[in-house]
């Protein structure tokens, strides 16, 4: 393998080798982070209730952000993810986190190239399976 310079650009992580430089964007990273995310058994949905109601109408215009709910700082060689879900009720919420970070650092470290220092969990709320029951009901009232 030839030999490789990393360096940060404002645009996220440089990689320099002798056959060229490739960059890797910061909206990259949190895109690989979002997609392994959703892949998580017992992750509902990415992102707070504000990202959620804009994801709602992209993806009603077939428009989905698959890096919401993620925000992520590439140094040189490494990055920190933070990632916001909302989790299926009654998944324990501690596997759940923990099989999140295991996700988003394997994917990073295995498509992006880079070592993951820390990805933060935040569940702010958790989806009942009587949620999505409740959109099909008539109002009671007229």
């Amino acid at each position: 393998m030839a030999n490789t310079t990393t360096t940060t650009t404002t645009a996220g992580s440089s990689i320099v080798s002798a056959q060229g430089r490739t960059v890797i964007n910061d909206a990259v990273v949190a895109k690989v982070a979002g997609i392994a995310a959703r892949e998580v058994p017992g992750v509902f949905a990415l992102g707070g209730g504000a990202a959620r109601a804009f994801g709602a109408i992209r993806e009603a215009i077939n428009a989905t952000d698959l890096g919401q709910g993620i925000s992520v700082e590439v140094g040189e060689t490494q990055v920190a993810a933070d990632v916001t879900i909302v989790a299926e009720y009654p998944v324990a919420l501690q596997k759940v986190a923990a099989d999140v970070r295991t996700a988003i650092t394997q994917a990073i470290e295995q498509i992006v190239g880079l070592q993951v220092t820390e990805v933060n969990v935040t569940i702010n709320d958790v989806h009942l399976p009587s949620d999505d029951d409740e959109d099909g009901q008539e109002a009671r009232v007229q």
